[in-house]
């Protein structure tokens, strides 16, 4: 399953508070700058990787964004990488670990970074999905302004195949509950998404969610074409799907959703 930061509610006050978000967003300008990937330029055409990583695979997805995929020697085994690129350039990036466990997510927009922390009830298992056709998870989150917050929820196989520009995929159900340390409800989100044995990861899909605010939103991330070494596309930054329809938003509630979606795929 995939991951966005969060917004909490004020206990007693039943209203959003502004989290640290909203001091995220006042600098996220500066910020954004100086994390712009070290990697490459924000507008660059072609993406290149840190270095001592390597680019595997480009996927161009609904939803006007574009991927690179990547790993890096000095990396657990394991381990993969992904920048998201949107019209704008680089927006989004994060780390997940053989098990597709969230390990780091980052929102290169507010500079908010979101890491896993160790000792969960029950942590997301890739490998557990592979074998049963379920796996259910119950971890937390920490971010670099200290918030914290609580992912629980399933994914399941649902026994269809499909192929995707050559690619063998397995469609997954999952449902995800977000909240926040005082144990109110930040985002549900439920939908279907896809998986790669060959890959070793997710990928996104169709879903629906909803946030503390009462705010409904369906999203199609599903991937519509891959380019690998030596392909056309491959290390390409422009996004070429649904740019038309796209908007970028800024609300605590966007950037939380975006990170939720993206964290492991």
């Amino acid at each position: 399953m995939m991951q966005h930061p969060c917004t909490a509610r004020t206990p007693g006050v039943h209203r959003p508070r502004t989290w640290p978000v909203a001091a995220r967003l006042a600098l996220a300008v500066g910020v954004s700058a100086l994390l712009t990937l070290s990697a490459l330029p924000a507008r660059a055409a072609t993406f290149t990787p840190p270095q001592g990583c390597r680019l595997e695979m480009t996927i161009q997805n609904r939803g006007c964004t574009v991927s690179q995929h990547y790993r890096c020697s000095g990396d657990g085994p394991g381990d993969q990488r992904v920048t998201y690129f949107t019209t704008d350039g680089p927006t989004y990036q994060s780390r997940i670990d053989r098990e597709t466990r969230w390990m780091e997510s980052t929102d290169l927009r507010t500079g908010l970074t979101d890491v896993l922390e160790e000792g969960a009830a029950d942590d997301a298992s890739f490998s557990t999905l592979l074998a049963t056709g379920r796996d259910d998870f119950d971890f937390w989150t920490r971010s670099n302004d200290g918030e914290r917050l609580r992912h629980v929820g399933h994914d399941e196989l649902t026994g269809e195949t499909v192929e995707i520009d050559g690619v063998a995929l397995e469609i997954t159900r999952f449902e995800l509950t977000t909240q926040n340390e005082q144990g109110d409800v930040l985002i549900r989100r439920q939908g279907q998404q896809f998986i790669s044995r060959a890959h070793g990861r997710f990928y996104g899909g169709v879903e629906t969610s909803s946030d503390w605010t009462g705010a409904r939103e369906s999203s199609d991330d599903s991937p519509v074409s891959f380019a690998f070494p030596g392909q056309a596309g491959f290390g390409s930054t422009r996004p070429e799907y649904d740019c038309d329809l796209q908007m970028v938003g800024g609300r605590g509630a966007d950037i939380l959703r975006q990170l939720l979606r993206e964290s492991r795929t």
